[in-house]
């Protein structure tokens, strides 16, 4: 069991894209060894839209061993100290009929956007929301960065999500564009919030959140902005590393 932080009322949380990492890049040994240094002093969880296996991906095998929380798929699996500790599915939440409908009219949708390439995995779903990306998420490193400076310019998520609040309006679901080349859907509240309520008021002072999407409409958003945290808005894994040594060093 790892030792105590010496400010363990102190809790600094991060997403990971764009965070800890490029977006779906591995962690480096610099900041590995900053996150190391870092949980001798407050306490770090990690809170991701991606699933567990992501996750690791990114941050090492071992990443429930090395952070005391850790949250996947914004909090809808959490684990405190490498233990499940909560679990939610969206199948559950909506139905079996509303994610058929969802799926098929997402594929309808995705068939017309006229793209220079598509890959494969336009659809991902986890268990507790769904990731649409319109060139699939099997795209190269080079076509990610060529597809994000062609949805800068066309807003092609953005007017995904737009149609869709209106298509699934009967579903309360929120709509979340996160990294380069996909966005969220999931059930009303079941955004980063989510994780907040394993954490007891009584058990921490201050909820810190580490986060590049922290703009409305970005996955980092509602945690970034809400009541419990204190927000701070990150532009790359070095930025974060600085605000964290002034902050908690």
């Amino acid at each position: 069991m790892a030792s105590a932080p010496e400010k363990p009322r102190i809790i600094a949380l991060f997403d990971v894209d764009g965070t800890l990492t490029i977006p779906r890049g591995e962690v480096t040994p610099a900041m590995l060894e900053f996150m190391t240094s870092l949980k001798s002093k407050v306490t770090v969880g990690i809170v991701g839209g991606s699933d567990l296996v992501k996750q690791k991906e990114q941050l090492g095998n071992d990443v429930l061993e090395l952070y005391p929380w850790n949250f996947s798929q914004n909090g809808l699996v959490a684990y405190k100290d490498g233990n499940l500790v909560g679990e939610a599915t969206i199948a559950k939440e909506l139905g079996e009929a509303n994610v058929t409908r969802l799926v098929n009219w997402t594929m309808k949708y995705l068939s017309n956007v006229d793209l220079p390439i598509k890959r494969g995995t336009f659809i991902e779903f986890r268990s507790g929301m769904f990731n649409i990306s319109p060139i699939g998420r099997n795209c190269s490193r080079e076509e990610r960065n060529d597809y994000e400076k062609i949805d800068l310019e066309r807003g092609i998520r953005s007017k995904m999500v737009e149609a869709m609040k209106e298509q699934f309006k009967d579903l309360n679901l929120t709509y979340s564009i996160g990294g380069q080349i996909s966005f969220d859907v999931f059930p009303e509240g079941w955004d980063k919030t989510y994780s907040l309520r394993f954490l007891k008021e009584s058990d921490f002072d201050e909820i810190h959140f580490f986060g590049d999407k922290t703009f409305v409409g970005g996955n980092d958003n509602e945690i970034f902005e809400h009541s419990r945290t204190i927000g701070h808005t990150v532009t790359s894994p070095d930025d974060t590393m600085e605000q964290c040594k002034k902050l908690f060093m």
